[in-house]
Order: C-alpha cells, then structure tokens, then sequence
C-alpha cells in the first residue's frame, strides 16, 4: 500500500475546510437554490396541522359540455409542469390555449375544448386529520373566442 505524500494530506485537509465552510456558510445564510451546500427546506418543515392542503388539477370542457380530467396521458403535460408554472398561467390565463392544443394534438379522436381551467381543490384539515370537506377555487381559467 502507497502512503498519502505530504502534499496529498494537505490537499485533502484543505478541500475539507472549504467544503466544510461552504456547508456551514449554506446552513446559516443558504436557500433551497445553494443546495447542497444549502439547507433543502422542502423536507425540512412540516405543514401546519390545520391548514388545508392544496390539490392542484387541470380539466377542461369539451363542445358537447362534458368536462374532462386533463392528464399527462390525454394532454402529455404533466401536473408538476402545471404547478410549476402556475403563476405564470394565473397572470395570463390565454397560456391555457396551448393545454387545449396540446390535449386535441394527444386525443385526436376528443371533441375539442372550449375551456381549460386550473382547478385547486382545498381539503381541511383538523389536528393533522382530514376533515372530509373541501372546496374548489378556479384560479385560471381560458375560454376558446
């Protein structure tokens, strides 16, 4: 077996210390975005236990009047992509259009959609439990002209 030089233990004692510093520094003063030499606060925190939780979907209304359950497998858009982009789609609703697009390009045997919303859906929760209620909010919608 080969013995570290002097000069091999010095190099690895000084990528220790920056490493280390950089670790140090990100856990003081980081953000998700300095990972990971920053905290990942995602896994970190928990929910509030009687706050609601958000589920977010996508569903569109055809021109017969059925609504339509928008999913990666109709649509090829994930709902993470969605989420993702969700503030982007809430100041210009008119983005949707290209869900409907997207949908009539992966469905091509669907009557076309005249709307596409997102819809979220609000369960309660009590004392970390379910509650059993809900309620939808429509927070971007698109209308075909």
């Amino acid at each position: 077996m080969n013995e570290l030089s002097a000069r091999g233990r010095w190099i690895r004692v000084a990528a220790t210390l920056v490493f280390g510093a950089l670790l140090l520094a990100g856990t003081v003063a980081g953000a998700d975005d300095d990972f990971p030499f920053g905290p990942f606060r995602m896994y970190a925190t928990g929910p509030d236990p009687n706050g609601d939780a958000k589920d977010t979907r996508v569903e569109g209304v055809d021109t017969s009047g059925r609504t339509v359950q928008l999913t990666e497998g109709n649509s090829g858009i994930r709902r993470a992509e969605i989420e993702g982009q969700e503030g982007a789609y809430v100041s210009t609703p008119s983005r949707l259009a290209e869900v409907a697009a997207a949908y009539q390009e992966h469905s091509p045997g669907a009557a076309p959609l005249r709307e596409v919303r997102i819809v979220v859906r609000w369960h309660g929760i009590e004392h970390a439990r379910p509650t059993g209620t809900y309620r939808d909010q429509v927070i971007a919608a698109w209308t075909r002209p």
